[in-house]
């Protein structure tokens, strides 16, 4: 085990208060930080950090165009696998090393990475037992009431590059990382050797026929994994009481990992995703290879996209122990 998951993303914004005030009413608790920047834990342990454009601890490397995501921090976790980690990474990258104990570095697609130790704090949820017809979960007991979501974990986060097709490799081959599926010219998802969660990082076509994606590198969204699809939908209100735009599909489903997603337009860049009920993995998962991208995409969403208003193909095929050695090389 050594890549245990996201331990900090740094986002650089156009408007540090109106970005500081969505995190907030997004569920985030702030903490004490210098001025000129804001910062938010999660009770996992990770953090969000929002510095503006032009802020001295930003990555002057990164290739990443426009708001949002401009560093992400692995964590590690032990001393012994970082150095193990550096000295891959030495082969293709000039590694810096600071004195917050990260070893920072761009990858060759252009995206600014670090890692650091990570003592990450274990999460304990419980969400409620299901009833369903000749099903009884839970009998006298109604489900929990809620005001507020309040994310637990930063589950995943999601760039556009032009060689998504080949940028995994470097992924796999010096980050340790494990491929999970492939979402035929239109994505890689890749999970972290120590986590289980099915993606801990999406490279998307950067030239896919989608909105927004327009051949450059760029911050697609963040997911930040609550308990259940009541705390997804309790944050989706409030979010839209506070007069934040919604969600441009609702809530859905995706079929490639089976997560629950709720997408919202983010000021400091990209989107934020309240997340649930995704597929945990580990080494004996079989990788996918989705060949009619668009079935992978949503097993259901409440707001229909143009796009899947004709139902996909139902098509789909397992990657060999082959073809994923071929990935990996």
């Amino acid at each position: 085990m050594a890549i245990v998951g996201i331990e900090r993303l740094t986002y650089a914004v156009e408007n540090l208060e109106t970005s500081t005030r969505f995190f907030e009413d997004f569920g985030l608790t702030r903490e004490e930080a210098p001025d000129g920047q804001t910062v938010f834990l999660l009770p996992e342990g990770s953090r969000v950090v929002l510095l503006p454009h032009g802020h001295s601890a930003l990555p002057t490397m990164s290739k990443v165009v426009g708001d949002g995501v401009q560093e992400i921090i692995w964590g590690v976790d032990s001393v012994a696998a970082l150095e193990a980690l550096v000295a891959k990474l030495a082969v293709d990258c000039e590694i810096s090393r600071g004195p917050d104990g990260a070893a920072r570095f761009v990858t060759p697609f252009g995206i600014a990475m670090g890692l650091r130790v990570f003592a990450k704090t274990a999460v304990t949820c419980a969400p409620d037992p299901l009833n369903a017809p000749g099903h009884v979960g839970r009998m006298n007991q109604h489900r929990k009431w809620r005001r507020r979501a309040r994310p637990k974990v930063i589950s995943h986060c999601v760039f556009a590059v032009a060689d998504f097709d080949t940028a995994y490799r470097f992924m796999i081959d010096r980050l340790g990382f494990r491929l999970t599926d492939i979402q035929r010219g239109f994505g890689t998802y890749l999970r972290a050797d120590g986590a289980i969660n099915h993606h801990s990082f999406l490279l998307l076509n950067a030239n896919a026929p989608l909105p927004d994606m327009d051949g450059q590198i760029r911050f697609h969204h963040a997911n930040f994994g609550v308990e259940d699809v009541d705390e997804i939908m309790i944050g989706a209100n409030y979010m839209q009481r506070r007069g934040w735009e919604p969600s441009h599909f609702g809530l859905g489903r995706h079929r490639i990992d089976s997560a629950l997603f709720y997408y919202l337009p983010c000021p400091a860049g990209g989107e934020a995703e309240y997340g649930a009920d995704t597929d945990y993995v580990d080494d004996s998962w079989v990788p996918r290879d989705w060949t009619v991208p668009l079935f992978g995409y949503a097993h259901h969403v409440h707001n229909l996209p143009s796009f899947l208003i004709e139902e996909p193909a139902w098509e789909f095929k397992y990657l060999g122990d082959e073809a994923i050695s071929g990935a990996k090389s």
